[in-house]
């Protein structure tokens, strides 16, 4: 039996594409390709166009959707995205803090709880944490009703050579990345240079107040995001 070429249309399923969009650029106002979105989803570009044309057709309109000229959401589109994001990262710390996850296990169980929670379970969560700013990955948990705020950030990979570092967050969608994070040292608050750039794909990289550095691949550098250090 040939797939069908559209997703059905669920408050969980509207609520993924809402966030993708989101995720890819919907922050900076940048329209965001139904190719990506088809990428990031891991459907058929069709299913991507129709609904899309389901969330511009939503009432209020979720998006503003020109086929061959991407997506972006509006500020209803906006709004329940960011609610999702903080529902994802209130439940990362919550599994992390309170249910001793391990780091690289909370991304996909949040990932399935985050449609669900109510508006009360939600207060509860930060209640329960204090109110945090930050998940267990270092992403900024936005305020209730508010977009998160941003940082000047970007991968360890473009950093400047021998210009001191802290480290912002890190990509949590790859459980093996985040082992091999963890395992190397680089977490969130962590202060490294970047000593040199190597031939073969790798950088070499030196944590603040160690005597050694250590070489990387550039894939993994590129799932660690740095700042320049406060003050």
């Amino acid at each position: 039996m040939a797939a069908k070429p559209f997703a059905p249309v669920t408050s969980e399923s509207i609520g993924d594409y809402l966030k993708a969009i989101l995720e890819l650029g919907g922050s900076e106002e940048l329209r965001v390709t139904t190719k990506a979105l088809a990428e990031r989803l891991r459907v058929r570009t069709p299913s991507v166009t129709g609904m899309l044309q389901r969330l511009a057709a939503e009432r209020p309109a979720l998006v503003v959707y020109q086929k061959h000229h991407g997506v972006q959401l509006t500020a209803a589109g906006k709004r329940r995205a960011w609610e999702l994001v903080r529902h994802h990262r209130l439940l990362e710390l919550f599994l992390h803090d309170v249910l001793k996850y391990s780091w690289d296990e909370v991304h996909d169980e949040a990932e399935r709880l985050e449609h669900f929670i109510s508006e009360r379970f939600e207060d509860r969560v930060a209640a329960i944490l204090g109110d945090p700013e930050i998940d267990p990955h270092g992403h900024i948990i936005p305020h209730k009703y508010e977009a998160a705020a941003c940082r000047d950030e970007v991968p360890l990979a473009r950093w400047a050579l021998q210009t001191p570092a802290t480290i912002s967050s890190v990509r949590d969608r790859d459980p093996a990345a985040l082992r091999e994070i963890e395992r190397l040292g680089f977490m969130p608050g962590t202060g490294l240079v970047v000593e040199r750039r190597n031939a073969a794909s790798s950088l070499s990289v030196r944590i603040a107040g160690q005597a050694d550095g250590m070489r990387i691949s550039l894939d993994l550098a590129e799932c660690i995001f740095v700042i320049a250090p406060a003050g």
